[in-house]
């Protein structure tokens, strides 16, 4: 059986992605999380795990000797933009520096494929909607930053040491999956539909950063993507990988923008609760729209999303 390596596999995306993988019997699955933001709750059972930092060279030299891995599906590192902005050391050292470690790591030990999570953040300022691949790359967060520095490295040890990537350029994951078990879980929680849900449920304030952008409502218009239609581009791509795929990147998002205000609105209709809302001043480095083109991942792997926004919602809601 494919021996498959997952880092931040305790996270939000990592655990769904596992659970496929357990559920379709799709190879032996494996997973280092130091836990720092993933949850010991959220590790399925039928995968081994391993409690380490991707920093730590050593701990990573006995899991590599141990599992030796065909192909790695790295999750792991922070992903608070707010955060990275005002705290860039912490974001270099775990998203930059914990993959170089994971990089030597897989060479040393000839692991030579892997499926990494990037994110639409490398975009930043949009200049054109919908985004495609070949946008170029001006991030306007640190964690940004990190994703371009951590795929420019990935370029890096392709020519040199013939490596194979698929980066996955996410756009706004939502959802839980398909059994219910797997959700977001963030701590702080900075995603826009589980904080519009714990407004709902708890009947407290929701607070909305912005109603002045130019867009039909004045709100950010976000491109929405279930995690279940984002974990079956996962298997796709280390399909892709595995059958002698060359390096390449994609965006992963269903083409279709929804503002804050419609979100709130899908929100209150799948939950029936009512609540209040308050405006606020909008966020540093947040851009007015970001909605992309998925064009790619449909001629490179077949992919599609399948799942609308209100099944995001559902989920979500489910989970709660």
């Amino acid at each position: 059986m494919t021996k498959i390596l997952v880092t931040g596999g305790a996270g939000y995306i990592g655990s769904v992605v596992v659970d496929m993988l357990v559920s379709n019997d799709i190879g032996e699955v494996f997973i280092v999380d130091n836990l720092s933001t993933g949850h010991k709750e959220a590790v399925n059972k039928k995968a081994k795990f391993f409690e380490a930092d991707l920093t730590d060279s050593e701990a990573l030299k006995i899991i590599f000797n141990e599992v030796k891995p065909e192909i790695v599906m790295h999750f792991a590192g922070l992903s608070q933009v707010g955060e990275s902005n005002k705290e860039p050391e912490k974001y270099h050292r775990n998203n930059v520096f914990g993959g170089e470690c994971l990089l030597k790591a897989m060479v040393a030990n000839g692991c030579k494929k892997i499926v990494f999570s990037s994110s639409a953040a490398v975009y930043g300022e949009p200049m054109e909607i919908p985004i495609s691949e070949m946008h170029a790359l001006k991030p306007i967060s640190v964690y940004g930053e990190t994703k371009v520095l951590f795929e420019e490295m990935l370029d890096n040890f392709d020519s040199v040491h013939g490596l194979k990537s698929i980066c996955l350029r996410y756009f706004n994951a939502g959802g839980s999956s398909e059994n219910g078990q797997f959700g977001e879980m963030h701590e702080p929680e900075s995603h826009l539909i589980p904080n519009v849900l714990k407004a709902a449920k708890n009947g407290s304030e929701f607070k909305l950063f912005g109603d002045n952008y130019e867009t039909k409502d004045g709100t950010c218009v976000r491109d929405y993507i279930h995690v279940v239609d984002l974990a079956k581009a996962h298997l796709l791509a280390a399909k892709y990988l595995l059958s002698g795929g060359q390096s390449d990147t994609i965006n992963l998002g269903t083409g279709k923008g929804f503002s804050v205000k419609e979100i709130v609105e899908i929100c209150k209709d799948v939950t029936g609760k009512n609540f209040n809302i308050k405006i606020e001043d909008r966020r540093a480095g947040d851009p007015a729209v970001l909605v992309a083109s998925n064009e790619k991942a449909g001629k490179l792997f077949q992919w599609k999303p399948e799942k609308s926004i209100k099944e995001i919602v559902e989920s979500a809601w489910g989970m709660g």
